[in-house]
């Protein structure tokens, strides 16, 4: 199975910017969806950026115009870029896989997450 290992995070003022990393091993990135998603205290995970296996993205709206999903596929690895970061983006972060891009009703695989802090 893919494993995903998750990495940068921590804590910015708003108004920066922080990369969040998120390596496969195991097996290529290349044929799955991959997704970002954060997760605040209490609530479910809420996606907020996709890219597909053709490298088309998609943003929910409050990752539209602030944050960049890419993928190296030659370090088979995930990329969410977060500028102009707000204290209400503060949350735990994960990163997923699925062949379907179907993350609302397959398994896909989770990356461990990581913790965002904005402070303001």
């Amino acid at each position: 199975q893919v494993q995903l290992v998750q990495s940068g995070g921590g804590s910015v003022q708003a108004g920066g910017s922080l990369r969040l990393s998120c390596e496969a091993s195991r097996y290529s990135i290349h044929p799955y969806c991959i997704a970002w998603f954060r997760q605040f205290p209490g609530k479910e995970r809420e996606e907020i950026a996709t890219i597909e296996r053709d490298g088309h993205t998609n943003y929910k709206d409050p990752a539209k115009g602030r944050f960049t999903i890419s993928k190296d596929s030659a370090k088979n690895t995930l990329y969410l870029q977060m500028d102009s970061l707000k204290p209400e983006d503060s949350a735990m972060y994960h990163c997923a896989a699925d062949r379907e891009c179907r993350f609302d009703t397959n398994d896909p695989y989770w990356g461990q997450g990581t913790q965002v802090t904005v402070s303001s």
